[in-house]
């Protein structure tokens, strides 16, 4: 009971297997359809195939649902998550079906575990996205004239890539009176134009027709492309040529060159082709004269002068002109062309100078005449009559005389031969005939010059800078004038005004060569003696009168280091300079034991002084101030010292090449009784003698204050134009402070003396003799000062 119980569960199972089987087998292979426009967008839903298949989402996730394809760019992608099918690109129908009727797609798709295969079809419904074309944007037809009404061309067809109702479904053409359309059904739905002559054609009223075929396909609205038809009208001879004027009618002059064009006739036809070729010919009437003295292009029509035309002879010709067309039975038109002989003006009028200045002065007055003109003309009437002129920027004009046809050439306004000094005048003739004749002739016309202008010099006035030590005889510097005038007028000389006068002593030594206003010195300058001088140069041309200009000079010496140091103190005796110092042996350091007095004639950095020993017996007891030229002492003296000392001071300038002068100084020590005793000798002598140099001080300070002002002005003005490479050259110290004004005082005799390099004090005064280098102090010593 229990076996026969299994064996029918068995087979329940066994049937419920294949009836599972077979569900499974038809879900297997269902197919499913859908249907989408072409061009949507990606992404656009084509269907959900799980809820169409009766899947759920798990299944689709677990099984790995996916659309099967060998294209590496699928039109279609499934959401294996929720099984949509999706547009993946855009879809062209015309690219993926190539003009079928019926688009459809199989799409193929799989579940895994087990394998199932279920194929889903879509169809690509097409929309109207391409217009009609035709093969060829235009085309030509050519149609005879004399067709008859009726008569049919084919065109070609136009072509769209849509099917169906998006297809060309219809032809138009453009507004026109000559032609319709019909069209003509073929297979496969395409559609021939045919293009029907529906009124007679006459190619002189329209030589072409231009024709627009614009075919339309079934969208709402249409979608067009155009062809446009140029339809030519081939001719037949069916017209006779037409001149362009009923009477054609000219002027000629006589005397004209052969070959001048006369008229050019002009006959149409409105034919085409040799129907329409027109050529021209003198009819077989013309007299054989006319033949030698006219003749016809036959192509253009133009005529020309063959021969001679003499007013005289004949005064006009009627010429018959005969047009015919190129055709199989050519057609003639005759015209007449009336030809009138006019009288010329033949001959220009001729320019003579009777008269002719050919150079005139530069101060003559407005109304000189320059030359007589005489004009003739050939001619009669107002072909005779002539005007006479002169070009009009030139300041001459031409005055009419009482004799009729001479004119005079006169001046008009003043004349400057610096300005100008040649003139070239045209003289134009011209008659009052129609064409104007007219003739020119040029004359030369130069002013000459008169003595108008006077010597300028290049500079005023002039500046000029000259060392000291010149050679004597030697060109120290030049002066420049030019004229504007030529020739005697312009040429020049150069002297020196020498009045005599005290301040113009110097022109003595002084020559300048009258050609070329080179200035020589005659003596050598010394900067000591003499600062700066002026004078005057007068430049004269060799005109009549002559004419003269002046112009001042201003020189200034530059000094030069031509003066060697000169020893104040100690003083020079026998050749050698030499002084003896006694002072006490108890002195203390820092003691004043003499001061070296030197000064220099020369200014600035070569009067500027410097002190250094050159020779010591004992360097660690002096000391020598660079600048003033003081001895100190270093020490205090010591019993083991020596009682006498010799020191050997050098004194130089600071030149470009320095000069210097040396002096000895003995330096005594004394027990200090002795020195004190000496001190009151010394102190007494020189007491009686500054009361009698006091008066002579006075007198010197009031009469040196103005050498003493203009050598300030000069000291400064060279001093700021040195610069600072000419400082450093002249003060390599490195322990010099940077200021260039010191003052070296010193005594010669009973007299006090303060040397200034290159400034001098306010206050000070200049003593006679030192060149505006040395001034005089007032006595200010003090008692401990003279010890």
């Amino acid at each position: 009971m229990e076996q026969r119980k299994r064996q029918s569960e068995m087979r329940r199972g066994c049937l419920v297997g294949c009836v599972a089987a077979v569900l499974l087998w038809a879900v297997a292979s269902a197919q499913l359809r859908y249907s989408i426009s072409e061009e949507v967008k990606e992404g656009t839903i084509v269907g959900n195939i799980a809820r169409d298949l009766g899947l759920d989402k798990n299944t689709l996730k677990d099984r790995k649902y996916r659309i099967v394809s060998s294209n590496d760019d699928p039109l279609f992608y499934v959401n294996p998550n929720d099984g949509v099918l999706y547009v993946s690109r855009k879809i062209d129908r015309e690219e993926v079906c190539v003009q079928s009727s019926a688009c459809v797609i199989n799409v193929k798709t799989v579940l895994e575990n087990p394998l199932e295969v279920h194929y889903v079809e879509v169809e690509v419904l097409d929309v109207n996205d391409h217009s009609p074309t035709f093969s060829e944007n235009s085309a030509t037809l050519e149609i005879s004239e004399s067709v008859l009404p009726g008569t049919r061309f084919q065109l070609k067809a136009a072509r769209d890539r849509d099917s169906g109702q998006f297809s060309v479904q219809r032809y138009i053409i453009s507004n026109n009176e000559h032609f319709r359309l019909e069209v003509k059904d073929k297979r496969d739905d395409v559609k021939i134009p045919i293009l029907v002559v529906q009124k007679s054609l006459d190619r002189e009223t329209a030589r072409s027709h231009s024709l627009i075929v614009t075919a339309l396909d079934g969208g709402k609205p249409p979608k067009s492309g155009n062809m446009n038809i140029l339809v030519n009208i081939l001719d037949i001879n069916d017209n006779a040529p037409i001149f362009s004027k009923d009477v054609y009618s000219v002027t000629l002059n006589e005397n004209v060159q052969v070959g001048t064009p006369i008229i050019q006739v002009n006959a149409t036809d409105l034919d085409d082709g040799p129907n329409g070729d027109v050529v021209y010919s003198f009819s077989n009437s013309m007299n054989q004269n006319i033949l030698s003295i006219i003749d016809i292009n036959s192509l253009t029509g133009q005529l020309t002068v063959k021969g001679l035309i003499d007013y005289e002879e004949q005064d006009g010709y009627e010429i018959e002109i005969q047009a015919s067309d190129r055709g199989l039975a050519p057609l003639t038109t005759e015209k007449s062309v009336n030809i009138k002989i006019i009288d010329v003006n033949d001959n220009a009028p001729e320019i003579e100078v009777t008269s002719f200045s050919s150079s005139i002065p530069e101060d003559s007055r407005p109304g000189t005449t320059v030359a007589l003109i005489s004009v003739n003309d050939l001619d009669s009437g107002l072909n005779g009559k002539v005007i006479c002129s002169v070009n009009e920027d030139v300041p001459f004009i031409l005055s009419t005389s009482l004799k009729d046809k001479m004119f005079s050439l006169v001046t008009k306004s003043s004349l400057d031969r610096e300005k100008q000094s040649q003139y070239e005048l045209t003289i134009t003739a011209k008659d009052a005939g129609q064409p104007q004749l007219s003739s020119e002739k040029t004359i030369s016309v130069a002013v000459s010059d008169v003595n108008d202008n006077r010597p300028e010099f290049s500079l005023s006035p002039y500046t000029f800078y000259v060392t000291e030590g010149n050679n004597p005889g030697a060109s120290v510097f030049s002066v420049k004038a030019s004229d504007r005038d030529e020739n005697d007028n312009a040429r020049i000389s150069y002297h020196i005004i020498r009045d005599g006068s005290e301040d113009n002593k110097v022109t003595s030594f002084l020559n300048i060569n009258n050609d070329n206003g080179d200035v020589l010195a005659l003596k050598s300058f010394d900067f000591e003696t003499l600062k700066t001088f002026q004078f005057q140069v007068v430049a004269s041309d060799s005109g009549t009168p002559s004419l003269s200009n002046n112009v001042t000079v201003n020189v200034f010496i530059l000094d030069q280091n031509d003066n060697a140091p000169v020893i104040l103190y100690p003083h020079s005796s026998n050749g050698s300079t030499q002084g003896v110092e006694e002072i006490p042996r108890n002195v203390n350091a820092g003691h004043l034991v003499t001061k070296v007095r030197a000064y220099d004639a020369d200014i600035g950095y070569n009067g500027w002084l410097l002190f250094s020993l050159q020779e010591v017996t004992d360097h660690s007891l002096f000391a020598l101030d660079r600048y003033t030229g003081q001895i100190r002492t270093l020490r205090s003296f010591t019993e083991t010292d020596e009682a006498e000392h010799k020191l050997v001071i050098l004194v130089k300038d600071n030149g470009n090449v320095s000069l210097s002068a040396t002096a000895t100084v003995i330096v005594k020590l004394v027990e200090p009784k002795e020195a004190f005793a000496a001190s009151d000798v010394k102190s007494a002598a020189k007491d009686d003698e500054d009361s009698n140099v006091i008066f002579y001080l006075m007198i010197t300070l009031g009469a040196v204050s103005v050498l003493f002002l203009v050598s300030i002005i000069v000291l400064i003005v060279m001093q700021c134009s040195k610069s600072t490479d000419y400082t450093s050259k002249y003060l390599p110290e490195t322990n010099y402070d940077g200021t260039l004004c010191h003052s070296i005082q010193y005594r010669s005799g009973e007299k006090r003396y303060m040397l200034v390099g290159p400034r001098m004090s306010i206050g000070s005064t200049i003593v006679p003799g030192s060149h505006a280098n040395t001034l005089v102090l007032p006595d200010r010593r003090r008692a401990s000062e003279e010890r």
